[in-house]
């Protein structure tokens, strides 16, 4: 297996993780992901070694769910409840003091732009510049679209009782 495709297939579960915070469908970020990985084979000659290919990959997969939704001019679908997580140890879990279903519905009611945004700053870890690089928008948009998301969030977060429950190990 080339280079290329190595680091493609180690990209995928970044992909997938964009692609559903971009879509807010687990069948709409499968087929998303599936297009973008196709495009990229098909047009593998057109990436430059060294430069970075998840920057690319990101690239081509907005380009692409805009052309969906542009072409078929629908709303994407809620997130399903299959969403699939980097797991912890349960041991040394504390947790949040919200629920998952409740991130996810707040997440979901974000526009878009903020949506993608969260996704590679706080899923993927990328930095602003690299956010900034990969949407191909300056790095103030990137800045301001992440403290709009992270306002809204926290006002939707405001008032809430926090649930904490520890789990203990007999270790």
């Amino acid at each position: 297996m080339s280079g290329f495709k190595q680091e493609l297939v180690a990209l995928l579960p970044r992909l997938r993780r964009f692609a559903l915070a971009m879509t807010n469908s687990l069948p709409d970020a499968e087929d998303l992901v599936q297009g973008a990985v196709e495009r990229a084979l098909r047009h593998e000659r057109s990436w430059q070694q060294g430069t970075r290919l998840d920057s690319w990959m990101f690239k081509m997969m907005q380009n692409l769910w805009v052309d969906e939704r542009r072409a078929h001019r629908r709303k994407a679908e809620p997130i399903d409840n299959h969403l699939q997580l980097p797991g912890e140890d349960g041991r040394e879990t504390l947790f949040a003091p919200i629920h998952l279903a409740e991130v996810r519905d707040i997440v979901q009611s974000l526009p878009e732009e903020q949506r993608a945004i969260l996704a590679l700053v706080v899923l993927d870890g990328m930095s602003y510049q690299q956010t900034a690089e990969t949407l191909d928008i300056p790095i103030g948009t990137v800045m301001s679209r992440l403290a709009r998301a992270r306002a809204a969030i926290a006002k939707r977060l405001e008032g809430r009782e926090p649930r904490i429950r520890v789990i203990h190990s007999n270790n």
